[in-house]
Order: C-alpha cells, then sequence, then structure tokens
C-alpha cells in the first residue's frame, strides 16, 4: 500500500489497519520458524507496511495535538 494512499485514510482505518497487519506479521513469523513461508522476503516487507502505518498514525495525533497545544501553552505562562 502507497503512502499516500495511507494518508488519506483516518485515524480508526489506520488502526483497524495496523492491527492486521500485526496479526498477519505474527502469522507469518510463525511460518518463517518453521520454514513454511514460501516467501520469506514477505515478513519484511509486512513489517515496513507495519512500521508506515504506525508512524502516519502518530504523525496524525501530533498534528491534532500540535493545533492544541498553543491554547494549552498560553495559561502556564508567567506575566
Amino acid at each position: 500500500m502507497k503512502v499516500t494512499e495511507l494518508r488519506e485514510m483516518n485515524i480508526e482505518e489506520l488502526k483497524a489497519r495496523a492491527t492486521e497487519l500485526s496479526e498477519e506479521l505474527s502469522r507469518m513469523t510463525i511460518q518463517l520458524a518453521l520454514k513454511r513461508l514460501d516467501n520469506p522476503l514477505k515478513a519484511r516487507s509486512t513489517r515496513r507496511d507495519l512500521a508506515r502505518v504506525k508512524t502516519i498514525i502518530n504523525e496524525k495525533i501530533r498534528t491534532g495535538a500540535v493545533q492544541q497545544a498553543p491554547a494549552v501553552a498560553g495559561r502556564g505562562k508567567k506575566a
């Protein structure tokens, strides 16, 4: 999945995708240990896709937190 497609998704969809990838990666890890995985490089790409999804989730959360931060930061300052 491309990064542009991931950025268009909302946080709930991204979290669902992260759960799917995490489950898929755990299955692949077991198959890899048993030498039953047809394409071992698929585990690497799945791990990287999961990292991309988690990164975009964190970016979206930080963007939302940054937009609210100036209003909260103004209260704590001393005059």
